[in-house]
């Protein structure tokens, strides 16, 4: 296997990460994972504002930016300065992309927007990920998740049902996804790059990564004229579709065909609901949806969660736990398909962390490395960028550039 195979598919593209919290940071874990080189460029005051999310910190480390954030080689730089710019540019020399999730505006205003920067970098991919995106009468506001999942309608169908308080999804999910969406973007725009050698702006937010995940709930208002409201966990096109209670806990049911439907019956021992004309076919079960789950949950009620997965796997009908968090990080699947890997960290030391979710035959990725600490790779950074000893320390010296070193670990 060749070294670039081993490196994963994006092995010698070069990423400059001007990222901070989660939305741009995920797009370079994503990039990062898949063989990119990832400079990540922080703030010589405290770098990315993750750093100071805690709890939970490892060894004053903080946990959440060490997830967001392994695999990248970090250094902390003044922009505000004119040799920072200038050491951004040089930086910029041999890049491929840009990603940043600053507020609209403050690339312009540092003269690092790219109007500016294409003039130098004519085939940079320049990303930027926002609350709303760089146009519309929403431009200029910030995001943040709890507002995109709030505006973009993720929270009126979130929830155990209607009349109850709006509900965010428990994770960022606009956060994450918009990340996901850049990551895609770039790779486009980098395609388009080697075939034409002209860069361009990727430009997505966390309010449009909202409205991505609303597919079946806005095919439905769009065809209805009636905007759907929250289901707990039921579905809102088939059913059942939904989580039960079980002897000692909660399992999930998908029998949502008529061939699982049937299949789900026989597990139960409950055939004669076949006959019941409110729940003949899907279109009948979903008019009858709470006297399905009616005539269903005391079924589930008489045995252990273990025993009805067994016996569901071997009736073919879809099913699984409600696992917490540390239960799925312990699921043999998870670690089959190496979704939990270890990384050592230089004052954390070693630790877990997620792995990559997307796998290649050819050429697979990996997580490449811990978290950067706050300037750690600053001097081989800037070394790799043709600066000499001399000049790097001057750097240093004048606040420039903020070092971490071993010795600091």
């Amino acid at each position: 296997m060749t070294e670039a195979a081993k490196s994963g598919p994006l092995a010698g593209v070069k990423v400059i990460e001007l990222a901070h919290i989660m939305a741009g940071p995920v797009c370079g874990l994503m990039l990062g994972d898949m063989g990119a080189e990832i400079i990540k460029v922080e703030k010589i005051e405290g770098g990315d504002d993750t750093r100071r999310s805690v709890p939970p910190a490892i060894e004053g480390e903080s946990a959440a930016y060490m997830m967001m954030n392994r695999g990248k080689r970090g250094i902390a730089l003044d922009l505000k300065s004119a040799d920072g710019k200038a050491v951004l540019r040089r930086l910029l020399a041999d890049a491929d992309v840009l990603i940043e999730n600053y507020r609209a505006g403050t690339m312009e205003r540092l003269g690092l927007g790219y109007d500016v920067l294409r003039q130098e970098f004519p085939g940079l991919v320049y990303c930027s990920l926002s609350g709303f995106g760089r146009s519309g009468p929403y431009a200029e506001r910030a995001g943040f998740d709890l507002v995109a999942q709030g505006m973009s309608g993720l929270m009126s169908i979130t929830g155990e049902g209607p009349g109850r308080p709006p509900m965010k999804c428990g994770p960022p999910v606009t956060d994450i996804t918009a990340g996901i969406l850049a990551a895609m973007g770039v790779l486009a725009a980098h395609v388009h790059k080697l075939k034409t050698g002209e860069g361009q702006v990727v430009d997505t937010s966390l309010f449009e990564a909202g409205i991505t995940l609303t597919y079946w709930q806005s095919a439905i208002a769009m065809a209805t004229g009636v905007a759907p409201g929250p289901m707990g966990s039921a579905h809102p096109l088939n059913a059942p579709y939904e989580a039960f209670e079980t002897a000692d806990g909660w399992i999930t049911i998908g029998a949502a065909n008529q061939t699982n439907w049937l299949r789900l019956l026989a597990v139960l021992g409950a055939e004669d609901l076949a006959a019941d004309v409110r729940f003949s076919a899907n279109r009948d079960r979903m008019a009858n949806r709470a006297a399905l789950a009616q005539a269903l949950a005391p079924h589930f009620r008489t045995a252990p969660s273990a025993d009805w997965l067994a016996r569901l796997e071997a009736g073919g009908v879809p099913a699984g736990p409600v696992l917490d968090v540390l239960a799925m990080q312990a699921d043999p699947q998870t670690r089959a398909r190496e979704m939990v890997v270890e990384v050592e960290h230089a004052r954390a030391g070693r630790m877990s962390t997620l792995g990559l979710p997307v796998k290649f035959s050819a050429t697979p990725g990996r997580v490449h490395g811990p978290a950067p600490m706050l300037g750690e790779h600053s001097r081989a950074i800037l070394a790799q960028a043709g600066y000499d000893g001399a000049a790097i320390d001057d750097l240093i010296a004048r606040g420039i550039v903020r070092e971490t070193t071993a010795r600091d670990a």
